[in-house]
């Protein structure tokens, strides 16, 4: 559909930084607002769990970052359980493998072109990764996995690629090139865990709206302006995978996908 795909590249951009310019200010512009109940109805968007009535939204961008209502989500409970940050589908996710490479849709990346710095790659050699990736239908907001001091949080990567499932599976890894910012986080039990946020392309998509150093399990920390993917990266012998995750499953924030060994 026509008007489909015109929303998916509004979301997700394009890799000219004219055309991402325009679309960007085309979705914050006032008659952007005439597109919210057709992008609604194409993506089937609750509107019961949305935080405000459909017509208090100023442009299609607002409803993009909307939020939701008040125990929209429920979290689940226990100190050592990992709990999806978004509502996204589980792209991928297994062991990083021959010491610092894990594997996405038959794509090899390289932890030192995605962290940027020895140091922080030799924490995640042989432990486990999980790819998500957020359609167009989904809430664009992220919460903490789990109760966990910042440790340090930066940002890498200019030019970007797609980072839909096209981009993924042929984009010139757009994982570890695509701008994004890298939050690392400590638990009570010194378990590491690398939560990475990969933006759109050309715009600072990325927003944080938690800046203290300590991160509470379900709280939002902040959201995504354009397209988004969520890599998180996890020390070796730090967790297990839950047995009803599964490769394409689409997952709510709260839910677990993972508890600590």
């Amino acid at each position: 559909m026509l008007r489909e795909k015109l929303y998916r590249s509004i979301v997700e951009l394009t890799n000219g930084r004219w055309t991402s310019f325009l679309l960007k200010h085309f979705t914050t512009s006032r008659i952007s607002k005439r597109l919210i109940s057709s992008y609604i109805h194409i993506y089937d968007i609750k509107l019961d769990e949305v935080s405000e009535k459909k017509e208090d939204f100023r442009n299609l961008h607002d409803f993009f970052i909307r939020r939701l209502r008040e125990n929209a989500r429920l979290i689940e409970e226990g100190a050592c359980v990992y709990t999806s940050p978004v509502d996204a589908k589980i792209e991928s996710f297994g062991d990083i493998e021959k010491n610092t490479t894990f594997y996405v849709k038959g794509k090899t990346y390289d932890l030192k072109d995605l962290l940027g710095k020895d140091e922080i790659v030799n924490h995640y050699i042989n432990g486990k990764y999980i790819v998500f990736y957020l359609s167009p239908a989904d809430y664009h907001r992220f919460h903490s996995p789990i109760d966990a001091k910042v440790i340090r949080q930066f940002t890498l990567g200019r030019k970007s690629y797609p980072v839909n499932r096209l981009g993924l599976t042929y984009g010139n890894q757009p994982i570890s090139k695509n701008y994004r910012q890298i939050t690392e986080l400590i638990t009570k039990n010194g378990s590491r865990c690398a939560f990475i946020k990969v933006g759109a392309m050309f715009v600072n998509s990325i927003h944080i709206t938690n800046t203290s150093e300590k991160w509470n399990k379900g709280e939002e920390v902040g959201f995504f302006g354009f397209g988004s993917t969520v890599v998180m990266l996890f020390n070796e012998n730090s967790i297990q995978f839950s047995e009803n995750v599964i490769q394409g499953m689409h997952i709510k924030v709260g839910q677990a996908f993972a508890h600590m060994l």
